[in-house]
């Protein structure tokens, strides 16, 4: 990681505004290009691929900063956190398993940001349990959905509905709102300052309207669900498949095609080509099987 940690990249603390328009600068990656620059960072631990792989993501990790605006934190350091979690990602990220870094790279960043939001905040009872969690995240959503956006202790009705759509109790609802209570910003307040290219709100720079922190919790549910959809399509493949393609995609340290030509008695170009047909199979049974189910399987 050190290798490329310390590369020059534009910083939260030059001032948010020039930041946020800094990272635009960077150009996105089209799939091919990030496969290339994947695998010359995992072969070779080519530094001037990873710094590639995370410039061209900063936008991804600052958007998704922007959805945990208002926890009284300074938005450069949520920012500061979410590239590290970027880093983390590009660190771990292995392009041989059919997916692109933006899809990987999400979990880490919101696992960075909450990380750091939740050992800031230091709230005793916070963190007991997932469901207070969630609550933490989850408050200010619900009470926009009902409607509750008086100051001050919410009325009891409101307390009762949020209770029950997060399955708390109504005294960690009360508890909750009064301190997380004053600490919303405003999306009209200005990111850094008025020079050079002039005065930026904070809604004039989010793209997406709908943000929303209960899409982690969302997600880890259905990555529970991919799993159990990947063991049950695996069953359209033959045992030697099977075998041949567990070993090369789903380990951490793949095995390599000499040696599994060797445990088959066949040569690696067959071994490969084994390992890419079970794959395709795989795949299609697992795009049948989330169609079935609603849901969408990353190509």
């Amino acid at each position: 990681m050190s290798s490329y940690a310390n590369l020059p990249a534009p910083s939260p603390e030059q001032g948010l505004n020039r930041y946020l328009q800094e990272i635009r600068k960077f150009p996105l990656l089209e799939p091919e290009e990030e496969y290339m620059l994947a695998k010359a960072w995992v072969d070779h631990q080519d530094p001037e691929a990873a710094h590639r792989l995370v410039t061209s993501h900063l936008r991804l990790a600052a958007k998704i900063a922007m959805g945990y605006r208002g926890y009284g934190l300074p938005q450069a350091e949520v920012i500061s956190e979410a590239n590290v979690g970027l880093m983390q990602a590009v660190k771990r990220f292995d392009p041989e398993k059919g997916f692109r870094l933006a899809t990987y790279a999400m979990w880490w960043i919101r696992a960075a940001i909450q990380e750091y939001i939740l050992r800031s905040w230091s709230l005793v009872k916070l963190g007991t349990t997932s469901a207070q969690k969630k609550l933490f995240f989850n408050l200010r959503k619900a009470k926009s959905r009902i409607g509750a956006y008086e100051d001050g202790d919410l009325r009891p009705e409101n307390v009762a509905k949020i209770a029950h759509d997060l399955n708390v109790t109504e005294e960690d609802v009360i508890s909750m709102n009064r301190r997380l209570s004053g600490g919303d910003a405003s999306l009209n307040a200005q990111i850094g300052s008025a020079e050079g290219d002039g005065a930026t709100q904070w809604q004039d720079w989010l793209e997406d309207e709908d943000a929303d922190q209960a899409e982690a919790y969302a997600e880890a549910d259905e990555l529970d669900a991919r799993r159990a959809m990947l063991v049950a399509a695996m069953d359209v493949l033959n045992e030697r498949e099977r075998d041949i393609l567990m070993q090369r995609r789903l380990r951490d340290e793949p095995v390599t095609l000499e040696d599994l030509s060797a445990q088959y008695d066949v040569s690696r170009e067959r071994i490969r080509q084994i390992e890419v047909r079970a794959f395709e199979k795989l795949q299609e049974r697992m795009r049948v099987l989330a169609r079935d189910k609603g849901m969408a399987i990353p190509r």
